[in-house]
């Protein structure tokens, strides 16, 4: 290495180096996001790759590859596992982020309780020291003897200890307090971030480790520290809900090993968290009885239906801008249904301030739930209840139509298994779930027509 060093500028939001500090970073285009950071400065040009080194790289034909979906490792966690696709891969590099105190180091410690009794876990944690994690350790029960715990921030140490132990799985909590003795910015600035990940990510395929990364997020809900860390990863996850309710989701944003549809739904208790098996009687429950603007939908998340209830208020505005809010599904959806429900039924919404909520606090943006929110307005502004045992779904468009959607008969059955007794959804779909028994399915191909019935 060549003697001294000098300074690169660094984008906090993607990673992008510049020689000079920029207002606009050219390849994201973010404001004000170049931080300084001092670096080495590299390689001399006479270096030369060892004839070792080459000689270890040797191209292999993809025909002789082995592969099996049998390696998985399960972490009887069924909720976990579906989010990953049938359990975790070994050497793969996983990133879970959240907000603090959602429950990241918690999931993961009742990870390594239920793989300890088989397996050989290294906990490590830079944040917390031993006897905080055996507190909380104490709330969930035994532990078996093959997890070991080191509290330890410097990477080369934990690097020492990884090769040494040889682990069958490793948790990281968390990556933003790592530093490397190589790099002369502080732990949790890019460059420190960006070179603890690489060397994660060449232990866990070097040995075939499974390690699991624990990342801060900012206050717009991304991971903390360069986009490039969400690419060299196998696998993001992110924990949702709001820290103070009882509930957590764990969504995939990226897997390079299965779907990235398929949801973990999860209840904070006093032991840690559990596996809620059916959400949709989850999600409905506490509805109101006979109440105008409620009705519940289905959307599928992967391969799941979960059913929602969506809320409507529909008032008179006193202002002569009318409000409009929405709380888990997409604002701009809501005023585009708002404004087939004036041009094509008539309804003089334009002087009426609307605020549509879907109960439990999860989001959905599938378009399915669009007759379920067209009903909920409808239902409020003509202060007309809705049976509870009618379910709808389809998606409108804009000449007032409703569309056909993917998978009726798994929201059709669901709704079914949940006692309903009519479903109201699009006549394209009506075709597809006509052998199912025990249910009225209504088809509808307008939403005059869902309004006519309903």
């Amino acid at each position: 290495m060549a003697k001294g060093s000098k300074s690169i500028f660094f984008c906090q939001n993607c990673g992008h180096e510049e020689a000079k500090w920029l207002g606009q970073c050219p390849a994201c285009g973010e404001w004000n996001s170049f931080v300084e950071e001092k670096i080495g400065t590299g390689i001399s040009k006479g270096s030369t790759v060892s004839a070792r080194t080459v000689r270890d790289a040797v191209p292999v034909s993809l025909s002789k590859v082995s592969a099996s979906d049998d390696v998985r490792i399960e972490t009887e966690i069924r909720e976990l596992d579906r989010v990953l696709g049938g359990g975790i891969v070994p050497g793969s590099l996983v990133l879970v982020g959240g907000d603090p105190g959602i429950g990241k180091s918690t999931l993961l410690l009742q990870v390594c309780q239920r793989l300890a009794k088989m397996k050989k876990i290294l906990y490590i944690s830079g944040e917390e020291s031993q006897t905080q994690i055996k507190l909380r350790a104490n709330r969930m029960g035994e532990f078996a003897e093959n997890l070991l715990l080191l509290c330890e921030t410097n990477l080369g140490i934990i690097r020492a200890v990884i090769e040494k132990e040889t682990p069958e799985l490793v948790i990281i909590d968390s990556i933003q307090t790592m530093y490397s003795e190589e790099v002369t910015s502080a732990p949790g600035s890019v460059s420190q971030v960006r070179e603890s990940t690489n060397v994660f990510m060449q232990l866990a395929k070097g040995l075939c480790i499974p390690i699991f990364i624990v990342g801060h997020v900012t206050k717009e809900g991304t991971v903390a520290g360069p986009r490039v860390l969400e690419h060299m990863v196998d696998t993001v996850l992110y924990f949702e809900g709001d820290r103070h309710a009882s509930y957590r989701i764990l969504r995939a944003v990226k897997n390079r090993f299965g779907s990235t549809n398929e949801i973990g739904v999860f209840e904070m208790r006093q032991e840690g968290l559990k596996e809620v098996e059916n959400p949709s009687e989850y999600m409905l429950s506490g509805k109101p009885e006979n109440a105008s603007g409620s009705v519940v939908a289905c959307s599928m998340e992967g391969t799941r239906p979960i059913l929602i209830e969506i809320q409507a208020l529909v008032c008179k505005s006193n202002f002569g801008m009318p409000r409009r809010t929405a709380a888990g599904c997409d604002y701009n959806r809501v005023n585009l249904l708002m404004a087939v429900l004036e041009k094509r039924i008539g309804l003089p919404l334009s002087n009426y301030d609307a605020y549509v909520n879907i109960a439990g606090g999860i989001r959905m943006n599938e378009p399915a739930i669009d007759l379920g929110i067209v009903m909920a307005l409808v239902s409020s502004y003509k202060n007309r209840p809705i049976d509870e045992k009618v379910i709808v779904f389809g998606e409108v468009g804009l000449s007032g139509e409703v569309r056909a959607v993917n998978m009726p008969e798994q929201r059709v059955a669901e709704a079914k298994k949940l006692g309903f007794e009519t479903c109201v959804l699009p006549c394209v779909s009506q075709k597809m779930v006509k052998e199912i028994k025990g249910i009225k399915i209504v088809g509808v191909t307008t939403i005059s027509d869902a309004m006519d019935f309903i």
